[in-house]
C-alpha cells in the first residue's frame, strides 16, 4: 500500500480540487504522482533514521544512568491533507520541490523524556553526531507559549542512502516531557472546536494546568537529584 493509500490518485485529486481546476488536477497527477510518492517514501527513510539514532542514545545512556532517560519515541508522516493545507497558508507553488524545500515539519519525530534535563542531555547528543545538521530551534520550554505549550523544537538535516544515492533529508524533532506531552495532547483534543462557551475561561484553566505541569516537572527532577545524591554517598 503506498503512503496515500490504494486511491491514491483519487485522494489526491479530491484535495487539490479546491486550489486547481479540473484539468490543472490532471496535470498536477500526471506530473508529480509519482514523485510526490516517492518524496514521501524519503521522508519515511529519514524518521526510520533519526529514531534509530535515539534508540541507540537510550541503549547507550541507560548504562551511564543506571535508567533509560527515553520514556518513548513517537513519529509520524505528516498527511496529504496537512501538507496542501500548508501549501496554501504558505502561498507557495504546488510542486514536489517547493514543498520539500518550504515545508520543514513533513516528517516528525518526538521524544518523550522523564525529566526536563534529559530533554537537553539529549539534545546536545544528537547534535554532536556529524551526519546531523541543525536548520532552526524553537525552544518552547524556556520561553513557553501564551497558551502554555512547551517543548524543544529542531530542525535538523539528515543523510539517507538509497541504492543509487544519498540525499538530503528534514526532520523534525520535539523534545517533550511525559507532562508536556499529556498536556498537549489534551489541550489539542480540548480545543478541538473553539465555537464552545467560556472559550476564553477554558483557555486559562488550560494555561494554569500548563503551569502546574512545569511546577511538577521540577519537583520530580529535584526528589530524582535526592535519590541520585543518596546512591552515591551510600556507594
Amino acid at each position: 500500500m503506498s503512503i496515500l493509500g490504494i486511491n491514491h490518485e483519487k485522494n489526491l485529486s479530491r484535495l487539490l480540487v479546491s486550489t486547481l481546476s479540473e484539468k490543472e488536477v490532471q496535470k498536477w497527477i500526471q506530473k508529480y504522482s509519482t514523485p510526490f510518492k516517492q518524496l514521501m517514501s524519503y521522508y519515511q527513510c529519514a524518521i526510520m533514521e533519526v529514531v534509530t539514532k535515539f534508540n541507540v542514545l537510550n541503549e547507550e545512556l541507560s548504562l551511564e544512568y543506571d535508567r533509560n532517560p527515553i520514556e518513548s519515541i513517537k513519529s509520524r508522516l505528516k498527511s496529504p491533507e496537512s501538507i496542501i493545507d500548508k501549501v496554501n497558508r504558505k502561498k507557495i507553488p504546488l510542486t514536489v520541490e517547493d514543498i520539500e524545500q518550504n515545508i520543514n515539519d513533513i516528517a516528525g519525530v518526538r521524544v518523550i523524556c522523564s525529566f526536563q534535563s534529559d530533554i537537553y542531555m539529549l539534545a546536545d547528543a544528537f547534535l554532536k553526531q556529524d551526519d546531523i545538521t541543525l536548520t532552526e530551534k524553537k525552544d518552547y520550554i524556556h520561553s513557553p507559549k501564551s497558551n502554555g505549550y512547551r517543548s524543544l523544537h529542531l530542525i535538523v538535516e539528515i543523510p539517507i542512502f538509497l541504492h543509487d544515492q544519498k540525499r538530503i533529508m528534514k526532520v523534525e524533532v520535539q523534545f517533550r516531557t511525559i507532562s508536556m506531552d499529556w498536556w498537549a495532547s489534551l489541550e489539542h483534543k480540548i480545543c478541538y472546536k473553539k465555537d464552545v462557551a467560556e472559550y476564553e475561561q477554558i483557555k486559562k484553566d488550560l494555561k494554569d494546568c500548563a503551569d502546574i505541569g512545569a511546577r511538577l516537572d521540577e519537583r520530580m527532577e529535584l526528589i530524582q537529584k535526592k535519590v541520585d545524591n543518596s546512591s552515591v554517598i551510600h556507594e
